[in-house]
């Protein structure tokens, strides 16, 4: 080999090994505590599993930093205003874009409604957010995302536990294995952003190929959403926002969430209350909103 040929080789090596120290080591592998070991002998026990698959899923497994570093709460809270939030959903790009969806799926979308009572609007508008009607479905491996959540990240650890575990039976449901899911940095997966539990107490066959596929099947996603949404105490034709007047007053010492009758008279009146549990919601156009 030539003198230059070994100088390219040389200082590629010492660049990797650069590269490779500032990283600092990897993480730990889950197969290697503890809690993860006995989290797996309860998937063992209480589902049949396999404990040599089981071992096999998390042998080579990791914690993902980033999706630690996702997850926790933002220090800036303006970022949740919902100035802020028009400005990111309600652009140009994606209301075309779900403009198309509707036009392509209009009878799915007629049919969902039907029969769920969910309007097309609402599931249209449900799936532009998630993920711009599938052009964002998250490119983390699902396993590796809930395990990290699950035992690294103890505000929530009981639910992605619980979460890891619907992953793991979806997985097995489905015949395929966990190592195959990608998702969201929270473990939500599809069109449709179904955490592992809804995609398997919610999920519909909505094109009726035999099998559920919220990745691939628009239709599905479309059915799903609209089931959801029903079993979770929709009600067709009800109003779905009110307009009310809040003084700077109530703005400021009113909870978020409030039962219906701390609601002040002169905020929504008495006749217009819904009876359920109102969200208060600040939609003006002041940056400070």
């Amino acid at each position: 080999m030539s003198l230059p040929g070994k100088l390219r080789i040389g200082c590629a090596a010492l660049m990797l090994a650069c590269v490779a120290h500032a990283a600092g080591p990897a993480p730990e592998r889950f197969a290697q505590r503890a809690e993860v070991a006995d989290f797996l002998d309860q998937m063992a026990s209480k589902h049949t599993f396999r404990r040599a698959e089981l071992d096999r899923w998390f042998r080579d497994l990791r914690p993902e930093p980033r999706v630690l570093a996702l997850i926790a709460p933002g220090a800036d809270p303006s970022a949740r205003s919902w100035r802020r939030y028009r400005e990111r959903y309600l652009d140009g790009s994606r209301i075309a874009a779900g403009v198309r969806f509707w036009r392509a799926h209009a009878a799915e979308l007629a049919s969902a409604e039907l029969r769920f009572g969910v309007p097309r609007r609402i599931i249209v508008a449900i799936l532009g957010v998630e993920t711009i009607y599938g052009r964002n479905t998250g490119r983390f491996p699902a396993l590796a995302a809930l395990a990290t959540l699950a035992f690294d990240y103890p505000p929530r650890a009981e639910l992605f536990r619980r979460e890891l575990e619907e992953l793991l039976l979806l997985a097995r449901e489905q015949g395929r294995s966990p190592l195959a899911f990608r998702g969201s940095y929270a473990g939500a997966l599809g069109l449709a952003q179904f955490l592992p539990s809804s995609y398997r107490r919610y999920a519909v066959d909505f094109d009726g190929d035999g099998g559920i596929d919220l990745s691939a099947s628009a239709a599905d996603a479309i059915g799903s959403i609209a089931r959801f949404l029903s079993e979770h105490g929709w009600q067709r034709e009800a109003e779905v926002a009110l307009p009310a007047k809040v003084s700077e007053v109530v703005a400021l010492v009113s909870s978020p969430r409030s039962e219906v009758h701390e609601i002040p008279d002169a905020v929504v009146p008495a006749s217009a209350r819904p009876s359920k549990p109102v969200c208060r919601m600040r939609v003006g156009t002041d940056p400070a909103s």
